[in-house]
């Protein structure tokens, strides 16, 4: 029995980690799809232990019989995850009055009931353990919950450290519904009653069946890495000449067309390139990247000052990776450092013209690198005349995350200029802005796209941009409190 609630804690561990990566390519990754997810999970374990509970009270053949049930309905419903997600994403998405209620209605489709099934053997295997154990009642209370903390433990770690990296989603949920399976099938034998073998046979045949669609069907993701479900997609036919666009998760992350590295399909990546070629009179001769991507930009910079320094900070390297393989950037001639720019940033010895900021991904921010503290990190990396620049995703109606991104390089840096594409200001809604920070004001306000002409870049006005910031009482982030997450998408115009 102590074995037994060991593994159902474990799988049910793997479920609830696993949750994250399969959320990640419809909602992203941030602190709303994490708490919604464990929410979700422990509403489904506790009203699993209370139906469990009165499972206990019924006599133990039956008691069991009935866990057998209830674990073989967890493959069934575990199994399952994957294709609700297929099945109810885009109608959750479209139809949910916002991301966070999105989130929330989306974890709950698919791990409510994975949960609550994996919460109900536990009372009914602490009865059976106490029964077990006349005289020794607390003992066995005592080893069936330290099984159950140890089991969750080591599915947690396995799942982060192994699982994700080595099998993939799918894979690992079909593994878990197989655990259940057979957990169902030994206490179906042990409660020994016909009619609980008949209900667990028919849940493990649709458990099977959903098995193998989950292996057979294409995964959304070219590639399942530790940190991102990244897609490589054909973006030939929007360009009009062979390219490529990376997503990762559920945003792009850069368009590279094969053999023109300089055309930048992105609107808020030419807006960087032409307001620091305007600046600097050309391109840069050494520049930081915090992110990779599809290294849209410093492929254009490299190939453009084939002599330049570039350093970029990618966490990933399977994002690396592809965008080699899939994506033509070449393998030498920039430095390419796998860790978390934070780190990175502080630990080289060197001052760049530029930095770049790319780490706003709608929803999904690292808090880490928009604080006050990073930002003081960031211009003691500098050059006297350097420039940071970083772009934020906000609503252009609300503007909280931008303003108080805003107000804390305004701490830092003597000034600081805030631009964006005109066309995506003037809608109104959901919208890319581009923040330059430095020791000096750069004179631009309105500007066509260095590429094509055909874009228009413009200005925000500093001092509404100052009074706005005080008005909406925009927050200053530090490393202590940086509720970024929170201040992406709300306030009012």
């Amino acid at each position: 029995m102590i074995a037994v609630q060991a593994l159902v804690s474990a799988a049910a561990l793997v479920v609830e980690i696993l949750a994250g990566r399969m959320l990640a390519p419809y909602v992203g990754m941030s602190i709303y799809t994490w708490t919604a997810i464990i929410a979700v999970v422990l509403a489904g374990l506790s009203v699993g232990h209370w139906v469990g509970g009165l499972l206990a009270q019924k006599p133990r053949r039956e008691g069991l019989g009935l866990t057998a049930v209830c674990l073989g309905l967890a493959s069934l419903t575990t199994a399952l995850t994957l294709v609700f997600l297929r099945w109810f994403s885009a109608a959750i998405l479209s139809n949910a009055p916002g991301p966070g209620a999105a989130i929330l209605i989306l974890a709950t489709v698919v791990v409510f009931l994975p949960s609550f099934f994996a919460g109900t053997p536990a009372p009914v295997l602490a009865r059976a353990a106490v029964e077990l154990k006349p005289g020794a009642e607390g003992k066995a209370l005592g080893a069936i919950f330290a099984a159950g903390s140890i089991g969750a433990i080591a599915g947690t770690l396995a799942t982060g450290f192994v699982f994700i990296a080595w099998l993939g989603t799918s894979v690992t949920i079909v593994a878990v519904a197989v655990l259940y399976a057979g957990l169902a099938v030994m206490l179906a034998v042990a409660a020994g009653h016909r009619r609980y073998h008949i209900a667990v046979i028919c849940s493990l045949v649709g458990a099977a069946a959903v098995c193998a669609y989950n292996l057979t069907a294409q995964s959304v993701c070219t590639k399942e890495s530790r940190y991102y479900c990244i897609r490589i997609l054909d973006f030939t036919g929007q360009v009009g000449a062979p390219a490529k666009l990376m997503v990762l998760d559920h945003l792009g992350h850069g368009i590279n067309v094969a053999d023109r590295p300089g055309q930048l399909v992105t609107p808020y990546v030419a807006l960087i390139d032409t307001v620091i070629t305007k600046r600097l009179g050309g391109k840069p001769r050494t520049s930081f990247f915090i992110g990779g991507g599809a290294y849209t930009l410093p492929r254009a910079w490299l190939a453009a000052q084939p002599q330049a320094k570039i350093t970029v900070s990618e966490i990933d390297p399977d994002v690396t990776m592809l965008a080699r393989r899939e994506m033509w950037l070449q393998k030498t001639g920039m430095t390419v450092v796998h860790q978390d720019a934070r780190v990175a940033l502080r630990d080289s010895p060197e001052r760049y013209q530029v930095i770049i900021g790319d780490a706003f991904t709608d929803i999904a921010v690292p808090a880490h690198l928009v604080t006050r503290e990073f930002f003081q990190l960031v211009r003691s990396k500098l050059a006297q005349d350097g420039i940071y620049a970083m772009n934020v995703v906000d609503h252009a109606g609300r503007t909280m995350a931008m303003l108080s991104v805003y107000r804390t390089l305004r701490s830092v840096f003597d000034n600081v200029e805030v631009f964006a594409e005109e066309g995506d200001l003037a809608s109104g809604g959901r919208t890319t802005f581009v923040l330059f920070a430095s020791a000096s004001a750069s004179g631009l306000a309105r500007l066509a796209d260095a590429d094509d002409g055909e874009r228009i870049f413009v200005r925000l006005a500093a001092q509404k941009l100052q009074d706005l910031a005080l008005r909406r009482d925009a927050l200053l982030l530090s490393d202590d409190h940086s509720p970024i997450d929170r201040l992406v998408g709300i306030g009012e115009l």
